[in-house]
């Protein structure tokens, strides 16, 4: 029992700061071009070996 007075607070503080990254990257952009890598793959470079 006392392991879980120690254990739920983590696990909430560990769920906040996930979800205040997760915001956080929102904010930043990091989201902003989904289909950018997608398309990239398709692009053929030529470098020679």
């Amino acid at each position: 029992m006392n392991g879980l007075l120690i254990l739920i607070p983590v696990a909430l503080l560990l769920g906040l700061s996930g979800l205040v990254a997760f915001l956080w990257s929102l904010r930043a952009g990091q989201f902003d071009d989904p289909d950018g890598a997608a398309m990239r793959i398709l692009i053929d470079d030529e470098s020679p070996l």
